[in-house]
């Protein structure tokens, strides 16, 4: 999506000119091997925190520093965060300097560094108090906490998707309505709105100031109920003709005539019953095999907490895969909607 393309003639099959394949295979090959690299090293670090006795420290650090529990958490959990995130910003940085050599980012180093903050910030607020949260449920539980935490994390799912359109994506970009610049085009939309029955209206279509930080095409519905939206990057209303911006909108409208998101809630709920169980296994069986070692007496304890973290970060690099394929079979069925949506 992000590179530019030849237009074939009528009948060819699609190809991307030979340095430009050779470019987006190059660059697939280091997002690829970012990606892995980057779950691999997560999981090293969490490791460490426990071999290291550094989550065992933590925790007595937080004790004695406070008196009430509610906040020995809060400030364990802070530093929990902070330093995962320092932990992972090599080889972010790595990440963010591929994009710029392809020159798919144009993003300064600056406001890189200011969205990784607001990042780090967004997650001291809101993964502090569900840490915290977890952390009460398993010591209240010890035996059941899994079922619980299971019961209580498709709410949180339900609320983040509800909560991301009008609360996290602004701290990141600009958006206006749509009909401020591309009246015409809102016009096109809506006779594909009327066609799918997706009920989003000119007022829930914006543009999104994507050439701030990007060369990148994209557009995305976004949102569930009263925030459900859809977003046009303007890098792609400024490049692409409105046939083709109809096309990615009949795309994204078909997510939702197609039920992809409940399916997908409806999915995870299903894999993350059997992942908590597993993982609470795992991580109890971590406990009684290096407790004494990692000074770590159960998973109830805040650094117990942390084998928790490290067993569900292992689940979630194993079925990645899986997840993939899941996607992508939805992202199949839109487009295959999106050119009946147009036809």
């Amino acid at each position: 999506d992000q590179a530019q393309t030849s237009q074939p003639a009528p009948g060819d099959a699609y190809q991307l000119p030979p340095d430009k394949l050779a470019k987006a295979v190059t660059l697939n090959k280091i997002r690829l091997a970012l990606d892995i690299g980057g779950s691999l090293w997560g999981l090293a670090v969490l490791w460490w925190l426990l071999a290291s006795r550094a989550a065992a420290r933590m925790g007595g650090w937080a004790e004695r520093t406070v008196s009430k529990s509610w906040i020995q958490g809060l400030l364990f959990f802070a530093a929990f965060f902070v330093i995962t995130t320092v932990a992972s910003l090599p080889l972010d940085a790595i990440g963010h300097a591929v994009s710029l050599h392809y020159n798919i980012s144009v993003q300064s180093w600056a406001g890189w560094l200011g969205d990784q903050g607001k990042g780090l910030g967004i997650t001291l607020v809101f993964g502090t108090l569900i840490l915290l949260l977890f952390n009460r449920i398993v010591r209240a539980s010890p035996r059941g906490y899994w079922v619980w935490l299971w019961v209580i994390t498709m709410p949180l799912i339900v609320l983040s998707i509800f909560i991301s359109p009008l609360i996290i994506d602004p701290l990141f970009n600009k958006f206006e309505p749509l009909t401020n610049t591309h009246a015409a085009l809102v016009g096109k939309l809506e006779t594909v709105v009327a066609k799918t029955g997706t009920h989003i209206a000119p007022d829930r279509m914006f543009l999104m100031k994507a050439s701030a930080k990007s060369n990148g095409l994209n557009a995305y519905v976004t949102g569930i109920g009263s925030s459900k939206r859809f977003v046009m990057w303007d890098t792609a209303t400024d490049r692409l003709p409105d046939d083709q911006v109809l096309f990615i909108f009949g795309h994204e409208s078909g997510h939702y005539v197609l039920n992809h998101i409940p399916k997908d809630i409806a999915g995870t709920a299903l894999s993350l019953f059997f992942i908590y169980w597993a993982c609470s296994k795992f991580a109890e069986g971590l406990v009684r095999r290096f407790g004494a070692r990692w000074q770590i007496d159960s998973v109830a304890s805040r650094a117990g907490m942390v084998t928790l973290i490290f067993a569900l970060s292992i689940a979630g690099f194993v079925v990645t895969p899986a997840s993939n394929t899941w996607s992508r079979h939805f992202e199949h069925e839109a487009d295959v909607y999106g050119q009946e949506a147009i036809h």
